[in-house]
């Protein structure tokens, strides 16, 4: 008997609130999805940085835990308000708390099995749709096929059955306290809106948006960790404060006989408005602050998934590029080793050169946005003792300027598919970056650069490359292939000034191996003054390279550092210098194009996956609560439209009526959550587009987040709008 009336009670409930079961199947579904990720990653036999994916997932399945037990909670309580008088009366009837508490305990667990079963079976779909994403992204071949792990049924099962475990114990305690008259009053409480010091209350809306204006104004201006944080704080505060004063004011105003509410069926709506927030008060915010989060991880994942379709391919040109801090090196052993691995169609070997000189690094420490007056004076000028600081203790630029020969530049132009370029025996190009392209545009006004020496020195020995050893009148270099000092004399005494001719930015791997953010490109014959900074080898193969070629390229400079006893092993796989890329930067001395395309895509899909996830879940959670809340008055409503009905309202302005009441309801929290989130996701996405160089507007992420979450909200939308048509059509 008992389980014929805990079936039939779970029925009632799932038509009642087919949103809410619609959203429990959605998240056991992305449960199991994501869990499959802890289990059956099918990408582990191809990369070794899978942990930081699992690792990811971990981490927002802890979110969805915490926010799915306070949706289930939350739902608990709420069904169970509902129905008190009906627990009410089966206590009249001689039935004992303990089998009531278990009659419920029964529904819920009867209506959780079911979605977590309808979630498993979309989930193992979901699974196929998320790996054949994931094998696109890392530009590999997706077989469909079903697959099972029993730890990843397990992992569901359990997170799921604790969310609903801590609470329906809660909710068990809370039956055994209740009696007959307290189940029977539960309802008529919940019906009361209780309006004390509204007018006091009022002064917290102003309050409110005051904050916001500053949060607006501020926000960007913020230096320390400790006043972001206290901002944030007083954000969080100021939502649930915000829609106190939000009822109060609107109480106040119904009172005062205001001329709006005489206008259509105003009253009926503000009552309406006034009165659900007013009961809401905490939930509205709740839902609020999980809006904003859902609206910021969709715009950061998006930001992430911008720059991989944009600009990953553009941050390795070349198939193959290796670094050695040993101008000497002729990466005999690698070349070697790597004909064995892959088919070249071009090998080239070349040098980097430096004149002792820092004139364009102090140009970019001081002009670059990046920087910004980190590194000027008051009246603007270069603070050489805070760059001489940065350039020894940062690895962002090298010590000196870097320069490259025109042949060797117009060989690498060549191999990437690039048109050569001219240059007189007396001008010099500047190779930069493409997303600093806009910044350097006066670079050249700027610059002095010497070209050939007027006389040469004499008796002065040539070394293999051609290059005079006695040209920098005793300097020395250092271990690292790096002048311990600069010119002993200025360059412009014995040599002509070069002209600049012009600057170009497409991509060149610039992130240490061709010069950090710059390369200066001059005439071969400014060489012979020079000497070499480090050497480098670029390859073009045919197809593309082994997935581990990289990491067995690592594994032979390690053998050669050791063989030579070398006390410097870390300088064989991190460059000296890598730009001022500062969210992403390859920084490895052995580059190898197809491996570290897919191992950057590989870490920017743990980052971004996950948060679409905590996202979605966030959403369809807040946009649950909403939906169920106004489901659940339906018999309230439906006698108040009835009403209406026989006041003269006709049938399509009932309908119209309903709309507002909807709309008002749902839009409340969620243009609140675009505000609070706007300001801070503007501020992120003008940073990212700062440091990435993207070619989009900061705010375009933001905006594809609100549409991606507005066609969320408005499936949402509908299948409230439908529901509760349907459960007031039988009156009016």
């Amino acid at each position: 008997m008992l389980s014929k009336l805990a079936i039939r009670n779970m029925k009632r409930s799932a038509r009642d609130y087919l949103v809410y079961l619609l959203t429990m199947t959605l998240i056991s579904a992305l449960l199991y999805t994501f869990n499959s990720l802890l289990f059956q990653n099918e990408l582990k036999q191809y990369w070794n940085t899978e942990d930081m994916l699992e690792l990811m997932v971990f981490l927002a399945t802890l979110f969805i835990v915490f926010v799915t037990a306070w949706l289930i909670s939350y739902m608990v309580r709420f069904m169970m308000e509902k129905r008190s008088r009906e627990f009410g009366i089966y206590l009249l009837l001689g039935m004992k708390k303990r089998t009531i508490a278990r009659l419920y305990l029964r529904e819920n667990i009867l209506s959780g099995a079911i979605a977590l079963l309808l979630g498993m079976l979309f989930g193992t779909l979901f699974r196929q749709v998320l790996m054949a994403i994931l094998f696109s992204m890392l530009k590999m071949t997706y077989r469909l096929h079903i697959s099972f792990h029993p730890g990843t049924f397990l992992m569901t099962a359990f997170c799921f059955g604790l969310c609903y475990l801590l609470s329906l114990s809660r909710c068990q305690k809370k039956f055994r306290k209740m009696n007959i008259h307290d189940l029977m009053e539960t309802a008529r409480k919940n019906e009361e809106i209780r309006e004390r010091h509204e007018s006091a209350k009022k002064l917290l809306l102003p309050l409110s948006v005051l904050f916001i204006l500053a949060f607006w104004a501020l926000f960007g201006s913020l230096q320390s960790n400790g006043e972001v944080a206290l901002f944030l704080i007083g954000l969080v505060i100021t939502i649930y404060l915000f829609y106190i004063g939000l009822s109060a004011h609107m109480i106040c105003y119904i009172r005062k006989r205001g001329n709006l509410i005489y206008r259509g069926q105003n009253l009926f709506l503000m009552r309406q408005f006034s009165a659900k927030i007013r009961t809401m008060q905490f939930t509205m915010g709740t839902l609020t602050v999980l809006f904003t989060l859902a609206l910021m991880g969709s715009s950061i994942a998006l930001m992430f998934s911008t720059w991989q379709n944009t600009l990953l391919d553009h941050k390795f040109p070349f198939d193959i590029l290796l670094y050695s801090p040993d101008p000497e090196d002729t990466f005999e052993k690698e070349i070697q080793f790597l004909e064995k691995q892959v088919t070249a169609l071009d090998i080239y070997p070349y040098r980097l050169y430096t004149d002792g000189d820092n004139q364009v690094n102090t140009w970019m420490l001081t002009h670059l946005n990046a920087w910004g007056t980190m590194y000027q004076m008051p009246d603007g000028s270069a603070d050489m003792a805070k760059i001489e600081d940065f350039l020894e203790n940062r690895n962002v630029y090298y010590p000196y300027d870097t320069y490259m020969g025109i042949s060797d530049y117009n060989h690498l132009r060549r191999m990437l598919g690039y048109e050569e370029i001219d240059l007189g025996d007396t001008e010099y190009a500047i190779q930069i970056k493409p997303r600093l392209e806009q910044e350097v545009q006066t670079i050249g006004e700027d610059l002095k650069l010497a070209g050939v020496f007027d006389t040469s020195p004499s008796g002065a020995d040539l070394n293999p490359a051609g290059i005079s050893d006695t040209s920098l009148s005793g300097a020395e270099l250092n271990p690292a292939g790096i002048y311990d000092a600069p010119f002993g004399e200025d360059p412009a005494s014995r040599a002509s000034l070069l002209s600049f001719t012009g600057i170009y930015a497409d991509p060149f791997s610039q992130d240490g191996h061709n010069g950090a953010d710059y390369l200066i490109i001059v005439p071969d014959e400014v060489l012979s003054r020079m000497r070499p900074y480090q050497s480098e080898l670029a390859m073009d193969i045919e197809g593309t390279a082994p997935p581990r070629l990289r990491n067995e390229l690592d594994t032979l400079r390690n053998a050669g550092a050791e063989d030579t006893q070398s006390d410097d092993l870390y300088s064989c796989f991190v460059l000296p210098c890598n730009g001022s890329d500062i969210l992403i930067n390859s920084g490895t001395p052995n580059e190898v194009k197809d491996n570290h395309r897919a191992a950057l895509t590989y870490m920017l899909a743990s980052l971004m996956i996950p948060l679409f996830y905590i996202g979605l879940v966030f959403l369809c959670v807040a946009v649950t609560v909403l939906s169920v809340q106004q489901l659940s008055d339906a018999a309230a409503y439906r006698f108040r439209y009835d009403v209406l009905s026989k006041l003269g309202l006709k049938e399509s302005e009932l309908h119209g009526l309903i709309f507002k009441q909807l709309a008002a309801f749902y839009l409340c929290p969620a243009l609140f959550a675009i505000l609070i989130s706007g300001k801070m996701m503007l501020f992120a996405g003008d940073s990212f587009v700062i440091a990435t160089g993207v070619p989009v507007s900061a705010g375009s992420f933001f905006l594809k987040s609100i549409a991606l979450f507005f066609g969320i909200y408005l499936v949402y939308f509908a299948v409230t709008y439908v529901c509760f048509q349907r459960n007031i059509r039988g009156r009016i």
